[in-house]
């Protein structure tokens, strides 16, 4: 069994814990520190580096960042200091924690987790994880590989920016009900259907535990949808997977 410290950071919080990469499963605690105020750089490397020391672990470390992530480097930064744009990550935190540390983007995290251990688990072909909170997250998986830094809440539908048109601060600022919401959903996910003709969608964020609320009103052409099954742990555990596949291609 592979045990490897996945940490999360969010806008809120910064939490953490060790993951049993074979099974998904955390093996302690989780253990959560509120994200500085603004975000910056050596402020939040100095949370993880006391995560790392509250564990006590030593080894890989996988690390979530709200932004895209391209080979260690964070290229964007809409909700945390502008001072991450550019910034080796990567090497930031390995210094700080003296362990080897593999960045990830946060929706890229929870997608694999939720592929391999979720709601996506035994399903092959192609899931699209879209996280709806703040803004919308996306992960693309293709039998179990991940496209990273899609961004798929980017797209346009005609004259509307989909995140800020159906991601649930959008539900909250339009005063929308649950099936108004829902019919706004669907044709975002129906022109993703078009685009990727994806097996299953799978739909995370905070909205993925009132599901009931929700999945009746939602209409697709032909994929199949879920909501996200892991919660909270998704982050944590798609971390710690991407730093054992960086282990695995260094051996």
């Amino acid at each position: 069994m592979a045990v490897i410290l996945g940490i999360d950071i969010g806008g809120s919080g910064i939490k953490g814990a060790p993951v049993d990469t074979a099974t998904g499963k955390l093996t302690a605690e989780r253990h959560r520190i509120a994200t500085p105020e603004g975000a910056r750089p050596d402020d939040v490397k100095a949370v993880v580096a006391e995560l790392v020391k509250h564990f006590g672990h030593k080894g890989a470390v996988g690390v979530t960042f709200p932004g895209i992530v391209q080979h260690g480097v964070t290229l964007s930064a809409a909700n945390v200091d502008k001072g991450w744009i550019g910034l080796d990550a990567d090497k930031l935190f390995t210094e700080a924690t003296g362990q080897n540390v593999t960045l990830i983007n946060d929706a890229d995290a929870a997608g694999l987790a939720e592929a391999k251990f979720g709601a996506g688990a035994g399903v092959a072909g192609t899931v699209l994880v879209l996280t709806f909170g703040t803004g919308i997250g996306s992960a693309l998986i293709h039998d179990g590989v991940l496209v990273p830094n899609t961004e798929l809440g980017h797209l346009w539908l005609r004259d509307k920016h989909a995140e800020t048109w159906a991601s649930d601060r959008a539900r909250e600022r339009d005063d929308l009900n649950w099936k108004q919401w829902a019919a706004r959903v669907s044709k975002y996910l129906q022109h993703l259907e078009l685009l990727f003709s994806p097996d299953l969608f799978i739909i995370g964020g905070g909205v993925s535990k009132k599901a009931e609320k929700w999945e009746s009103a939602l209409v697709l052409e032909r994929s199949k949808f879920a909501p996200a099954a892991l919660l909270n742990d998704a982050g944590i555990v798609g971390a710690a997977m991407i730093a054992e596949s960086r282990m695995d291609v260094k051996s």
